[in-house]
């Protein structure tokens, strides 16, 4: 009698996107600093034509942001 052995395939990894984010309007600044903790970078969740939704890096604030012509948030990658 044969038996068939499969390896057990680790889970590939996907290699996360950060980019760097500088609050431009007051709001935004409110937020960077009392829910993000001033942290700049944030991980990248989604991605589309013209948006991105990101995570900052403490977990506790998400948000859509626009690539371009955003006037609350500046990008940089």
């Amino acid at each position: 009698m044969t038996y068939n052995t499969f390896k057990t395939q680790k889970p590939m990894k996907t290699k996360r996107k950060f980019v760097n984010i500088i609050p431009k309007s007051s709001k935004a600044k409110n937020r960077f600093v009392n829910i993000m903790g001033s942290f700049h970078s944030c991980e990248v969740e989604q991605e589309t034509d013209d948006k991105l939704f990101l995570v900052s890096l403490n977990r506790q604030y998400c948000f859509w942001v626009q690539k371009t012509g955003n006037e609350h948030w500046s990008i940089s990658k």
